[in-house]
This record gives C-alpha cells, sequence and structure tokens, in this order.
C-alpha cells in the first residue's frame, strides 16, 4: 500500500525570463498541482504515487522521466491520444507571474475512472484530489468521484480546491465540488476559496466552516497566504503563521503546504506539527525559483532557521 495516491493532469512547464513579447528564453521543467504535491511527499521519504495520462510524445516521457527522479510511482500512469499539455508562466511585475495554459484536448484531461481504479484496488493512506482535475471535463470530474466515493474508512480522503478561475467559473466550482464534501476527510482552501466547498447560503468565513464540518469534513483548513494557516476541526481551531522568507516565485507554494501537512498527517503529528511543517514548506517553495525544484528533503526542514548569508559547509 503507497502513503498518497494522486492523479491529474501533469504538463510541461516553459518559464520565461521575461515578458514574452519582448523575446527571452524559456526554461523547460515539469508542472501540475498533484504532480508536486507527490514529489513534495516524495522528498520527505514518503511512497507517494501520481496517476495521470500522457502523451506518446517526448513532453510526455519529460513528464515520466522527471517524477520517477524524484522517487514518485508512475506505474499505473498511461499513454493516452492528444498530446501532453503545455503550461508557460511569464514574469510580469515583482512577484507577479502570468501563466497561460495550453491544454485543451491534451492527453491529460482523458483521465478518467477506467485509469484511476487499478491504483484504488491497490489501496493508499491518503487519497489526495483538487479542484483543478474535477474543472478539466466530464471524465475527469468523474475520476474524482470514483477516487473520493470508493475510499474505504482506512484510507483519508483530501481535497484542495485550487480554483484556477482560467479552467472554470466559480458558478461552475460550486456546483462539481460541493457535492463531494460529504465525502471528503480534509478540505483544503485559501480563504476567498472556502464558500466554493461549503454549502449555498453560509455567508461568513465561520458559517462555511461550520457547514463543512456539519457536512462530515474532519478538517477545513484555510491557507491564508503571508497571514499563515488555520485548521477548524471539531475541537476548535489552531493556527500558524507564515514563515518569514525572501519571496522568489509565489507558483507551487500551495502544493508545497498540502504536501507538507500531510507528510505531518503520516508522521502522525498533532495539528500544530502538521500546520508548522506546512508552513514551512510553503515557504521552501516561495523562496525558491519553480513549482517544485525548492522543495526540501527530510534533513532539510530546519535549513529556514539558518543565518540568513550563512554558508553550510
Amino acid at each position: 500500500m503507497t502513503d498518497v495516491l494522486t492523479f491529474g493532469e501533469a504538463m510541461v512547464a516553459l518559464r520565461a525570463d521575461r515578458p514574452i513579447r519582448t523575446g527571452g528564453e524559456l526554461r523547460m521543467s515539469v508542472a501540475g498541482a498533484e504532480a508536486n504535491v507527490a514529489i513534495g511527499l516524495a522528498r520527505l521519504g514518503h511512497r507517494a504515487r501520481w496517476v495521470g495520462c500522457t502523451g506518446a510524445d517526448e513532453f510526455g516521457a519529460l513528464v515520466l522521466r522527471t517524477l520517477r527522479a524524484e522517487g514518485v510511482d508512475v506505474s499505473r500512469t498511461v499513454e493516452s491520444e492528444g498530446s501532453t499539455g503545455l503550461v508557460v508562466f511569464e514574469p510580469r511585475i515583482a512577484d507577479l507571474t502570468r501563466v497561460s495554459y495550453y491544454r485543451t484536448g491534451s492527453a491529460g484531461a482523458r483521465l478518467g475512472r477506467c485509469h484511476l481504479a487499478p491504483a484504488l484496488a491497490e489501496g493508499a493512506k491518503i487519497v489526495h484530489t483538487t479542484g483543478i482535475t474535477a474543472a478539466l471535463g466530464a471524465e475527469p470530474l468523474g475520476a474524482v468521484h470514483r477516487a473520493v466515493e470508493t475510499a474505504d474508512e482506512d484510507t483519508t480522503v483530501s481535497l484542495d480546491v485550487n480554483y484556477r478561475s482560467k479552467l472554470w467559473s466559480r458558478g461552475a466550482a460550486a456546483a462539481a465540488l460541493r457535492p463531494l464534501m460529504r465525502h471528503v476527510d480534509i478540505l483544503v482552501a485559501s480563504d476567498d476559496e472556502l464558500a466554493l466547498a461549503a454549502p449555498a447560503g453560509a455567508g461568513s468565513e465561520a458559517e462555511q466552516v461550520e457547514a463543512l464540518l456539519e457536512c462530515g469534513v474532519r478538517e477545513v483548513v484555510v491557507k491564508r497566504g503571508a497571514e499563515g494557516a488555520e485548521v477548524f476541526d471539531a475541537s476548535g481551531s489552531t493556527a500558524r503563521p507564515a514563515v518569514a522568507v525572501t519571496v522568489k516565485d509565489t507558483v507551487g507554494a500551495g502544493d508545497a503546504f498540502v504536501a507538507g501537512y500531510l507528510s505531518g498527517l503520516l508522521d502522525g503529528l498533532a495539528t500544530g506539527g502538521r500546520l508548522d511543517r506546512a508552513v514551512t514548506t510553503g515557504a521552501f517553495a516561495v523562496a525558491s525559483t519553480g513549482d517544485w525544484e525548492g522543495l526540501p528533503l527530510r534533513h532539510e526542514l530546519d535549513l529556514l532557521g539558518a543565518v540568513p548569508g550563512s554558508t553550510i559547509r
């Protein structure tokens, strides 16, 4: 049995060194929320499996090679019709990044229930999914339903809302995500995403959290960006401030946070300990360039406490 099973679309990422219309170089890597989480968990020593559909092309080969190199199990990933999707990151001002997707008709969007079934049958301690996969079309949304609805009582179901306005409207997201909540154990959302998961009519954040807990969600994890994060459960709430670092790139910070939180859960840490690890891995992400490249290994978790400008010898 694997520790964490996650699934979705992984793409080739092209990162521009300046605004695209002015020319310049593009650096190639791999990106995708669920793949980022899997890499983050693997670097922390957990058994992580990612399932998806990749194109029978060189971009798909790069996705699989990268995940394998990071210790992620891709044995249930399949080649499919369509090309591997692309995502372009363009720096605009300061730490503001503009993202463009080229994924219409991609292989990744063909992910369905049948692709996920073998991995689900082999079991996982945690099944993690996101609103991004649900937004990719009817088949991927069906895969999300299959994953959350068939998980047994020994499997923790985690869902990160991860709303992307370029993929669907807030109304469409709410219509798809709200019915899933009765199957979700851990919900992760930024404070402006809670309304997409909470039952209609819940107004304030407090009302949204209460409604989600009443739906059966065990833990509501609210990301507050530079202000840190807070977890709500039946016993109350626990909060942690963000770790202060010099921000280089905010892309992938939420995925890093999730990886840290799930890692803490797997290690049996209490809520506060899980949050401490989550804000730490999130800080590694924003202090580094790239979706996952700067994520820490387990023995590096204390690096952020080093004196700024120091050298490790």
